[in-house]
């Protein structure tokens, strides 16, 4: 059985592991469809402590990684499920795997969200909606796009599409 189990490889759940690690619980982390989270995809964060300069996101999420690791953080790739507590023991179902643990962190972040109009899910893909400004912005240049979403992911994607679009529009929902 674990000590601590930690859902998610964000920025919350890796520093849940970094002090879960500090305090020798010997975490076990449990990466989902996007490791690192979704500032894997942020091409620059400038409003995080330490980095004056700022520093993109993919490079930010492996500092801290890595400096989990150091204090022992495991990392395992499952998809959990399902929770169920039994007593003090807490079971997380992935797939046909089981595991134990006497605490679960869940720090499984935001995902991306459509917005359910019709032609949406025919159009996702490369062929005129993205959830990724970073990943499929060069395919939009020259181009008249607009960005719907809330807090300040939205007005970041809007921002980066600047570079390359002739128009952004931002809806904020």
């Amino acid at each position: 059985m674990e000590d601590v189990i930690i859902l998610g490889t964000g920025c919350a759940g890796l520093t849940a592991a970094i002090y879960t690690g500090r305090a020798q619980l010997n975490p076990l982390v449990l990466e989902g469809t996007q490791p690192g989270g979704q500032l894997t995809t942020t091409s620059e964060v400038e409003n995080f402590p330490g980095f004056p300069e700022g520093i993109d996101g993919y490079t930010m999420m492996e500092n801290l990684r890595k400096q989990a690791a150091r204090f022992g953080a495991r990392y395992e790739h499952a998809k959990v499920d399902k929770i169920e507590i039994e007593g003090d023991v807490k079971k997380l179902y992935a797939g046909e795997k089981v595991f134990e643990a006497k605490t679960v962190i869940v720090a499984t972040g935001a995902r991306p969200r459509l917005l359910g109009i019709p032609g949406e899910k025919e159009m996702f893909g490369g062929k005129g909606v993205t959830t990724c400004a970073t990943c499929d912005g060069a395919f939009y240049r020259d181009m008249d796009v607009v960005v719907v979403g809330g807090g300040d992911s939205a007005a970041e994607e809007a921002l980066f599409l600047t570079r390359f679009c002739s128009k952004v529009t931002l809806i904020h929902r």
